[in-house]
């Protein structure tokens, strides 16, 4: 055992951990492009993008040379009473890429504060107008975030048990899956007769905590249509879908009814420093533009549009909208489409899917989410020099965009050395 991994036992409580039954972690002293460096000099390609924040590539310079210019000229300013020309024009480069619509963006801190904010906007859109709804709306199996709003939202017990008695009114639908949409409106309707709702919160075609769980986008359109007609503010949780990995720069791009409000962390600015952001039409907005003091939205962080991180999301965006990484995202889908014909035919594969950078597939094996198989892949997967976290039998993979080829067909092979060897891990 490292010094370090003594050291962390000391004082550290890690996130998603039961300390008693994981006692170890593994340290981590370097990261460049698509590879993470451990203590002992041993190398892993990041497969998931360090939770789909590094997308750009880890330490890379274009995004870095632009931080540490704006440190040496403004680190941090209160966001209330102030503003600055880093935030300013990271709004301005947001709505340039946002779904139509979008207007306004409050800044906060990370993705559970960004679905936060975002049902608050909801909530309090109604509420200024003296309408009695104060029920959200939200799937099965969705996964929102770890504050309490968002917790509410979700729909993951492993992660919310605990806290059920104090959470905010929500109703559940089930995702379109192409053939049960015409049932599921005719739900949201009997729901919106019994209880007026105030807004509905969804992860637009992939769920990510739910395992890269794919939806139907013409169901989805179908159900955002209804909603709309209902006022029921449509509140898009990108957090994980933004910024290109389903190949277009928000997944709302591919449903023809637009969110009014928006909600994005992780690869906003691409790993580098927390951040979060949360927009909105301005529909939304003038329903807290008053005379009246309380109608206002009184949310704050103290990191809110942080000037580095604002130069982190800015150049992110500039990398982004490039041709070189338009067309990383279009051969990385192309390779994930030829490996997923190579694999669904496996005994051992039940499903796959896959859309832009993010692949998965169904192990037709029993796995709890947390369970000692999950734990066996997992190792398996790092012992073979690639960092993947299995979600109970589900296998995924959101690269960096800057992958090369090579690497990626890397992730591809031990993928299938894991096929031929699952019984003797």
């Amino acid at each position: 055992m490292s010094n370090l991994v003594e050291r962390d036992q000391q004082h550290i409580w890690h996130p998603l951990t039961q300390h008693k039954l994981k006692k170890e972690m593994l340290p981590i002293k370097k990261a460049s492009g698509v590879w993470l460096t451990d203590d002992a000099g041993k190398k892993y390609i990041d497969g998931i993008s360090s939770w789909y924040t590094a997308v750009y590539g880890h330490c890379n310079e274009y995004i870095t040379e632009k931080v540490a210019a704006q440190m040496k000229n403004l680190d941090q300013v209160v966001f209330s009473g102030f503003t600055h020309e880093p935030a300013i024009k990271l709004s301005e480069a947001l709505v340039e890429i946002l779904p139509e619509g979008q207007q306004k963006i409050f800044f906060n801190d990370n993705g559970s504060t960004a679905t936060e904010i975002g049902i608050k906007m909801a909530l309090q859109y109604h509420y200024n107008q003296q309408n009695d709804r104060k029920i959200m709306l939200a799937f099965e199996e969705g996964f929102h975030g770890d504050t309490f709003g968002a917790m509410s939202v979700s729909d993951l017990s492993v992660y919310n048990g605990a806290f059920q008695d104090h959470f905010i009114a929500v109703k559940r639908i089930p995702v379109p899956n192409g053939e049960n949409t015409e049932e599921i409106l005719k739900r949201i309707e009997e729901i919106h007769r019994e209880t007026p709702l105030a807004g509905f919160i969804y992860e637009p075609l992939v769920q990510g905590a739910a395992a890269m769980k794919m939806h139907d986008a013409k169901g989805l359109n179908e159900i955002l249509k209804l909603c709309k007609q209902h006022d029921i503010v449509l509140v898009a949780d990108e957090v994980m879908t933004g910024f290109g990995k389903t190949g277009k720069n928000f997944a709302s791009y591919y449903i023809e009814t637009k969110p009014d409000i928006v909600c994005m962390s992780k690869a906003l600015t691409a790993g580098l420093l927390p951040m979060g952001a949360t927009s909105c039409t301005q529909k939304i907005f003038d329903a807290f533009y008053d005379e009246d003091i309380a109608k206002g939205l009184f949310h704050g962080h103290t990191y809110t549009a942080n000037p580095l991180a604002c130069s982190a999301a800015l150049a992110g965006v500039e990398l982004l909208t490039s041709e070189e990484m338009q067309e990383n995202i279009k051969r990385i889908e192309a390779s994930h489409l030829a490996f997923q014909e190579k694999v669904k035919t496996h005994k051992l594969v039940k499903n796959t899917r896959c859309v832009g950078t993010i692949f998965a597939l169904d192990l037709a094996v029993e796995n709890d989410r947390y369970g000692n198989l999950r734990d066996k892949i997992y190792n398996f997967f790092m012992n073979h020099g690639v960092y993947l976290r299995p979600l109970g039998n589900t296998i995924y993979i959101a690269c960096p965009y800057v992958i090369t080829t090579e690497e990626l067909y890397r992730i591809y092979e031990v993928i299938l050395l894991l096929l031929e060897n699952i019984n003797d891990i």
